[in-house]
């Protein structure tokens, strides 16, 4: 599991994603989170503008689970 440290209240989720380094650009998230590949705590997430605050899991099928923290 990668953590990522984040200094504001919340970050959005295609930003995460990049922000991260699990996708390399934008579009990559926008298509994994459009085509329901990432979960918010177990959820299926489709709102790539989704806020995602410290202690939140986000897990890209596949590819891993990202904690902020």
């Amino acid at each position: 599991m990668k953590k990522v440290n984040i200094e504001t209240e919340y970050i959005k989720l295609d930003q995460l994603l990049k922000f991260s380094g699990v996708l390399s650009t934008g579009g990559q998230g926008k298509i994994l989170i459009k085509q329901g590949y990432v979960k918010l705590n177990g959820e299926i997430i489709t709102e790539r503008g989704k806020k995602i605050k410290k202690g939140d899991e986000i897990e890209i099928k596949d590819m891993g689970k990202i904690l902020v923290i």
